[in-house]
This record gives structure tokens, sequence and C-alpha cells, in this order.
């Protein structure tokens, strides 16, 4: 494929996304101390032990991703692939500036990326697949370069919440509005003046890209953009010879978590089949604006359910918190000790009371301890913690 043919290729070089960045010092010290490597080596592979030397492959890894990721994982190889020039001399600056070694690029689109001829152990794919051609045939290629017990993460946009998106790319592409500097300028201005309440307004409020005029043209005059419903993610990933692992962040998707838990409902969508529980929480939450899922090779060797809470194995897991969950200790109500908080959420409702005992276990996870040798812990409250993502799971001595 080449440049001057794809509509994207033309599209990106006008308008890289996301905006190039000259500084990643905040993203290299968020990594600094090891536990976010073993957090995330969590939730691609619970059932293997950590390391952290994988070949990794960043199927369009836009103006930045792919540096991120080697300096992120020193020890690993990284591979950045991206069909725009742009995006991969952003990048090249980036590995000047930071003496990066264990990074190599190459311009090329991702349904390209068997002529590297090389296995990848975890492949990242965000914001591409909804660009492509022809996602399907995109994302078969990427399994065909995944290892037989890699991890791919692909983050698709999703329907419901990108519905104002759609509104208006409707409304821009009546009038012709074109991604040059004169009409997003005159986009802009009449984005200030959208009625109260229009479904674009809450983006508009709560997503910082927008404030981008690259950004703003990503979202609104790309040429090429579809979405999906969580049915169409899970189809997608079967018709490619991937399996469904888990979601990245699971609570939005779990009617165990947040509002749900305490409306008539709750029950009944717990009681459905797992797929149909992700699809009916989403049609209850109407406003996710992508799905971002963790998948396998179909024929991968890795167990299919690798952490299991209906039998004693939890006892040999070790439980490890995300940096980005934070325990709230004030203004609590009566008889709460205190408040887990995934920061990572956008979700509001998705809160977790601790009582005294719950807190005093959760203290005690210290990345290193077997959760069996927690004193009064239970599958129960351990398996709510992980549902709400408050808890990533190492069962590799489980496993082994």
């Amino acid at each position: 494929m080449t440049l001057d043919g794809d509509e994207i290729a033309r599209f990106y070089e006008r308008h890289p996304y996301p905006p190039p960045v000259e500084n990643l010092d905040d993203d290299v010290a968020a990594w600094s101390d090891g536990r976010r490597r073993r957090v995330e080596h969590a939730r691609l592979w619970p059932s293997i032990p950590y390391r952290d030397t994988h070949a990794i492959l960043i199927a369009g890894c836009g103006t930045s991703q792919a540096a991120r990721y080697a300096l992120r994982y020193p020890n690993a190889r990284v591979v950045g692939v991206d069909v725009s020039p742009t995006s991969v001399s952003a990048t090249k600056r980036l590995v000047e500036r930071y003496g990066i070694t264990n990074l190599e690029l190459r311009q090329m689109p991702i349904e390209d990326v068997g002529e590297l001829d090389t296995s990848f152990d975890h492949i990242v794919c965000t914001g591409v697949l909804h660009h492509l051609a022809d996602p399907d045939i995109g994302l078969r290629t990427l399994r065909d370069a995944l290892a037989p017990a890699g991890a791919i993460h692909l983050m698709v946009y999703a329907t419901y919440g990108r519905f104002g998106v759609y509104l208006m790319q409707d409304y821009c592409r009546r009038l012709g509005v074109k991604p040059d500097q004169r009409d997003i300028s005159d986009l802009v201005s009449t984005l200030r003046e959208l009625p109260t309440g229009h479904p674009l307004s809450h983006l508009l409020r709560n997503t910082p890209d927008f404030a981008d005029d690259d950004a703003l043209a990503d979202a609104l005059l790309n040429p090429r953009d579809r979405s999906y419903t969580v049915p169409e993610v899970l189809r997608l990933i079967d018709g490619a010879g991937l399996r469904f692992g888990r979601w990245v962040r699971q609570a939005p998707y779990r009617p165990q978590c947040g509002a749900l838990t305490e409306v008539p409902h709750g029950r009944r969508i717990a009681a459905l089949p797992e797929p149909e529980q992700f699809a009916t929480v989403e049609l209850f939450r109407g406003t996710m604006v992508r799905h971002s899922v963790i998948a396998h090779r179909a024929d991968s060797p890795l167990p299919a359910v690798p952490v299991r809470w209906d039998d004693e194995t939890w006892r040999s897991y070790v439980g490890i918190r995300p940096t980005t969950v934070s325990m709230i200790d004030e203004r609590l109500p009566p008889g709460v000790a205190a408040v887990l908080i995934n920061q990572a959420h956008t979700d509001r409702d998705l809160v977790f009371f601790l009582h005294a005992e719950a807190r005093r276990i959760v203290e005690l996870l210290d990345d290193r301890r077997r959760l069996g040798d927690l004193s009064g812990a239970s599958a129960q409250l351990l398996e709510r913690l992980w549902w709400h993502d408050l808890i990533m799971v190492d069962a590799s001595d489980a496993a082994s």
C-alpha cells in the first residue's frame, strides 16, 4: 500500500495524531519503580511468571507511542510501524532526545507487518483498526504476527458514547467542511454554540483533545472511521482467529460493579452469559467512547480462564495494586473504613467501600504475598476487588 493510494495516510500526514510531543519525562517517571510493568504483565499474562524481555509490536504507533513503550520496557525489543512519515519522524526525534536503543521504526501499514517476518509476544494496536479500509484483514494480519502465547491489546471506538461525534461528522459532510486551517477555525467557533444537551457536549467538556486542531480534525473530519458495539468487538476478535481475554478495565462492563449492584435489574444481568452481560451493561452505561480489550490466539496454549475464584486456587495468587488505585479515608459514610477508587475509571459510580477488616486485608497486599497468606481474606472479597480493577492477579504459581 502506497502513501499516495490511501486517503487515511494522506489525512494523517496533514493532521498527525496524537499531536507530536517533545517531552516524555512524566511518562518515564510514572514507570520508574517497576510496579506498573508487573501490573501490566498480570493483566496480559496472569498465568505466566513476570518477565520484561518481550518482543513488542506497536501497530500504528502514531507520533510517540512506540517511544513510550521502548522507554517503559528498556529490556524489551520494540518495533513501531506507522503509515505516516510525519508520525515516524516525530518518533525519531524522541528516539534521539532520549537515546532510545531498543526501538526499530518502519513506515508501513499494519496490513504489511507480515513483511517483518517476526513473531511478537505483545502487539499493541490502539486507535487504528477503526480507520482501516478492512479492519478484519488488518486484525488477521496482526494475529498471524502474534506468538503462540502472545497477547494483543486492541482499542476501537465504541458506538453509543460517540453518537454526538457521528452527528457532527454528518453535519460536516453535508456542509463540505474540510480539514484545513480556515474550516477548522470556523468549526471550533460553531462548536462553542452547540445547544445545551447536544450529544457532543459531554465530550467537548471532558476530552482535552478537542482543544487541539489536529485532534478535532481526527474526531470530526476523518475520512474513514467506524465504531463497534460490544457484540461487534467480540465478533471481530473471533473472526480473526483470536479469543477474548479480558477488558483492559473490566469494571465498567460488569454488573457486579457500580450502580448496577443497587438496581433491581443487576441480578438479572449478572445471570446472563458473560458476553450478554458485557453487551447489556454497555447499553446501561451508554457513554463508552472506546473499547479496550486483551485477546490471545484461539490456539493459544494459555488457559482460557487463567483467574478462578470458585475453588481454592486463589490462595496461591499474588495480588498487585495498580498505581492508579487510591484509598480515600476522609468524609466517609457511617460504618465505612475507607473507599477505593481506580483513577483510570471515568465512571464515577465505580467506587468500592471497605469495612475495617477489608481495609486491613487490602493494606496487607504487598505485590509479593500470596492471597492465601492474608489472614481473614476471602475469595468473595478478593474477586470483587479484581472485578473492580483494584487488584491485578499473578496466578503463575497456580498455573505451574
